[in-house]
């Protein structure tokens, strides 16, 4: 299905690159975000952007699809109906990520975790920690956007590749020009 597809292209049209003043889940702050929601709310599109992931991972050996809650949940459910895997999902209960609502990874098993986009890792991180408590054994991390802006042990996957400038709220350039920020992530910060 991946014929030349210009992800950025997509991610503009559905105005998923925004511009202004954001906090980031991570407790940092940047002038851009990715809102992955805005291109998963449309599927024909949100297939054909992970089309790009699926063509690089097909060739992984995998047994299971597992996406953080929230962003990558629908993320997982996409590449697992392309790849033909099962897909689950992680959540926070009392702020930690579990597993729940009868999923399973059993020792040995293979897991491919899945984001919409992938900045600190620190979700994808959480839960490879479940899985390898579980047994399981994480093979890598597939997202529609890499932000490369951390360093992570596990390959990563992406349809895009972008760098967004990020800074700490000290250091942030546009909190000293008085511009007050959004918080758009899911992740209860402040």
């Amino acid at each position: 299905m991946n014929n030349n597809i210009n992800v950025l292209e997509i991610l503009k049209k559905v105005e998923a690159l925004l511009e202004g003043h954001f906090l980031l889940s991570s407790g940092r702050h940047s002038n851009r975000y990715v809102q992955c929601a805005k291109l998963l709310q449309y599927p024909d599109k949100a297939e054909k952007v992970l089309s790009v992931v699926h063509d690089k991972v097909k060739g992984l050996e995998f047994d299971i699809v597992l996406g953080p809650a929230m962003g990558g949940v629908v993320v997982a459910y996409e590449l697992g109906r392309q790849l033909r895997k099962p897909a689950i999902f992680t959540e926070r209960i009392d702020g930690k990520m579990a597993l729940r609502r009868g999923f399973e990874i059993k020792p040995g098993q293979k897991v491919l975790i899945t984001e919409d986009v992938v900045t600190t890792g620190k979700s994808s991180l959480e839960t490879a920690e479940v899985i390898k408590n579980l047994g399981g054994e994480v093979i890598g991390l597939a997202c529609i956007v890499d932000r490369k802006s951390s360093d992570i042990e596990y390959p990563i996957y992406s349809a895009i590749e972008l760098e967004i400038d990020s800074f700490d709220k000290e250091e942030c350039p546009l909190c000293k020009q008085g511009i007050e920020y959004v918080k758009p992530g899911s992740r209860n910060i402040k």
